[in-house]
């Protein structure tokens, strides 16, 4: 490592502020249907093309498409005519609304959700609580109740959520081997991604969706169809309501949600459902011990501030959440991507 004289500190604290101009410059470009026209069109196409057939402005779509050149996220090439624009292989995969992978739904929730909190983060810093009462005029008693505040938001961090696990499920579904496991409910399981790739890593499971009725509903309408026979449902709220006997529990990205209290009064539940032998797998982001790192891990600690009740934790301070619980044997596996897996037993 270089000396700190190496360093070019006006340049590195310019490229943080940046961060915001160019994740919206990428979520402005997904919103505004640039890579799914490039796409569709099967071939380059000038920013005249591209602003006619999306309506706007021929300059701001050239900065726009210039931006994004800049970014890797599009490809140019000067003609005779003038400059051609076409996706990069990243922005087919990944930000395309076709594509399997697409990370589309999980962009337009942070630019148009996410970001509206984070406006107030100096207040939630200040006050240690959420901020959608100032970002959007509702109570932040119920976070969820805040998030689910309309049926189109809903449906919106629902589709969030299945983009992320269709490309991050298998990692921490296959960190350790969980085919001994066949009955498992995932609460908390939203649109079904994840109980989806559980189902296709272990084809002798089923997979019983806890959440609640007005999540279950849009499930079922919106994202598992009634073919997927080993993917069921159970409405209620796993706070409230008893949760039934089964092999394996899920909680992906649900104790992160909490405060320690919450999530000792969720995880003794699970623990007196679970069979013997059974167990529970939780799906975070996982701190370093001395909480250096991973950097985007202390952001997303940073959106829990200001979005929810809880924080992001460290393997050993999740370790310790469920040993007061009473699983034993915890093994922790560090996938290398965003996010990670602990492993508790009855």
């Amino acid at each position: 490592m270089g000396s700190t004289e190496d360093l070019d500190y006006p340049q590195i604290i310019m490229q943080y502020s940046n961060g915001f101009l160019i994740s919206k410059a990428m979520f402005t470009a997904c919103e505004l249907g640039v890579f799914d026209l490039l796409l569709e069109s099967g071939k380059p196409l000038s920013s005249d093309a591209i602003a006619a057939r999306l309506g706007a402005s021929t300059i701001g779509v050239e900065r726009l498409l210039d931006a994004c050149v800049g970014l890797k996220l599009l490809a140019v090439e000067m003609t005779q005519e003038g400059a051609l624009y076409r996706n990069t292989e990243i922005s087919n995969i990944y930000l395309t609304k076709s594509s399997p992978k697409s990370q589309y739904h999980i962009m337009m929730y942070y630019s148009n959700t996410v970001y509206l909190c984070w406006q107030y983060l100096a207040d939630a810093v200040r006050e240690g609580r959420n901020q959608y009462e100032r970002a959007f005029g509702i109570s932040s008693i119920d976070p969820f109740g805040a998030m689910y505040r309309s049926d189109e938001e809903m449906l919106k961090f629902m589709a969030g959520q299945n983009s992320v696990w269709s490309i991050c499920g298998r990692d921490v579904l296959a960190a350790f081997d969980l085919s001994p496991f066949t009955q498992i409910y995932d609460l908390g399981g939203g649109g079904g991604a994840l109980a989806r790739e559980y189902v296709s890593l272990y084809p002798n499971s089923t997979v019983t969706i806890y959440d609640l009725p007005k999540v279950v509903q849009v499930a079922k309408e919106q994202f598992v169809s009634p073919e997927e026979h080993q993917i069921a449902f159970h409405e209620g709220d796993f706070f409230i309501d008893s949760i039934p006997e089964a092999e394996l529990y899920i909680l992906s990205k649900i104790l992160h949600d909490w405060d320690d209290d919450k999530c000792k009064q969720l995880l003794a539940k699970v623990y007196k459902a679970c069979k013997p032998g059974g167990g529970v797998l939780l799906v975070e982001s996982l701190l370093s011990e001395d909480k250096s790192g991973p950097v985007e891990t202390q952001l997303y600690s940073m959106n829990m501030l200001v979005q929810t009740e809880g924080k992001e934790r460290t393997a050993a301070e999740y370790s310790k959440l469920l040993g007061a619980a009473g699983f034993g044997v915890i093994q922790v596996k560090r996938t290398g991507k965003l996010y990670d897996a602990v492993l508790g037993r009855k």
